[in-house]
């Protein structure tokens, strides 16, 4: 594989990642579910999936 295949086949795993992040925040916004995050500071927290959105 080339460079330029591999930075293609980087970019659209990035972009499928970034489609099922948005629909599993957009599922869980629409059952009133949280979701867990991890700060910068390494602090757990739990959030509304509808304030990420």
């Amino acid at each position: 594989m080339s460079n330029k295949e591999v930075l293609a086949l980087a970019e659209r795993i990035r972009d499928g990642l970034e489609i099922a992040e948005r629909e599993m925040l957009e599922e869980k916004a629409l059952r009133g579910q949280d979701v867990i995050v991890c700060d910068d500071n390494n602090n757990i927290q739990r959030i509304p999936a509808r304030q990420l959105l």
